[in-house]
């Protein structure tokens, strides 16, 4: 494949195994949209799907474009981006998500890409091609997504159980099963918000390579708008064996704590965005779950799970790298 002159069939095809790995990020990650609402018996989860699909969807309204430029020019230089880079770092990114999805494991869609990309990139021009600088503020997110969405999930419930001291438990589960409506949507827009633009920032990266974006990195609209809804339906299809882990394994789940978690997420989800953080949707509400749980007791928190997840955050970006890497290799041998 030439970095210059890739045909129009292979271009279309690159970007459909881009939106295809965007429906399986959206398949991948339903689970972090609505495991907290389903765990609570607030909605069934053939409505939350659809409540979350459209959240999703409806994120292009809300949020800019930091993560995807942060994915397209951040992580390796643009100017060793070409179509086998990009292919190396989908297929890494895609058989890394469709191991765990197979395994019921809640890994990162998002540090599944990075690593994929990193692995093809490294691959092509060595160590001399990453940007140090969006690695190191993604890497960041993996620490940081997780225990700052547990410590403000953990002090929403501190605040909650102070506010309603004097309220029965049967009231405050009543308004908390409507508004967990309100934090599961906020949640939602911020999954959406957050993980299409990482296949946005590839996609435009690709036409970039092509030389069709007029010299300059930008990302066009239909980009968005085909992102954007190949996440819905990705979430819409459901993930049901990672729903199981993150909304009953990790700990049981009220109302209340289904709404804090979900809120302490959903704000973490807004900033990592705002500051164009690629941040792990699956990091950030496996924190606020543990956070929720953690408030009631320690011990309610199933930590041998949870121990499970955090290995499966620090294998993610090497073993998709391993086989990006692969697969750029592989890609080299037809061109």
């Amino acid at each position: 494949m030439d970095s210059v002159a890739l045909g129009l069939p292979l271009l279309v095809a690159l970007i459909l195994v881009a939106l295809v790995f965007d429906f399986l990020n959206g398949l991948h990650d339903a689970a972090n949209s609505i495991a907290t609402i389903v765990s609570t018996r607030v909605l069934k989860p053939h409505y939350a799907v659809i409540w979350a699909a459209f959240f999703n969807f409806a994120a292009f309204l809300v949020f800019g474009l930091h993560v995807a430029k942060t994915i397209g020019t951040g992580i390796v230089a643009t100017d060793i981006v070409d179509p086998k880079v990009v292919f190396g770092a989908l297929m890494g990114a895609i058989v890394w998500n469709v191991v765990t999805w197979r395994l019921g494991i809640p890994s990162s869609s998002s540090h599944a890409l990075v690593g994929g990309l990193l692995g093809a990139g490294v691959t092509k021009a060595g160590f001399g091609a990453v940007v140090w600088s969006g690695v190191i503020k993604t890497g960041a997110g993996i620490v940081l997504a997780p225990v700052l969405g547990m410590v403000v999930a953990l002090l929403l419930m501190f605040a909650v159980s102070w506010i309603f001291v004097r309220t029965t438990p049967y009231g405050v589960d009543r308004i908390f099963r409507s508004l967990q409506f309100v934090s599961a949507s906020l949640y939602s827009l911020g999954h959406g918000g957050n993980d299409a633009q990482k296949t946005i920032g590839i996609i435009a990266a690709l036409l970039y390579s092509q030389g069709m974006l007029g010299g300059e990195f930008s990302v066009p609209f239909w980009v968005v708008i085909l992102c954007y809804g190949a996440m819905g339906l990705g979430t819409l299809m459901g993930g049901w064996r990672i729903v199981r882990t993150m909304g009953s394994r990790i700990t049981r789940l009220t109302p209340v704590q289904g709404f804090c978690a979900e809120t302490g997420g959903a704000i973490m989800l807004f900033t990592a965005t705002n500051f164009g953080v690629p941040v792990s949707t699956t990091h950030t509400i496996t924190g606020s779950i543990i956070g929720v749980g953690a408030a009631k007791r320690a011990s309610s928190v199933r930590w041998s799970v949870a121990n499970g997840i955090v290995m499966a955050w620090i294998v993610t970006i090497p073993a998709a790298a391993g086989v990006g890497a692969l697969f750029y290799l592989l890609a080299g041998l037809f061109g």
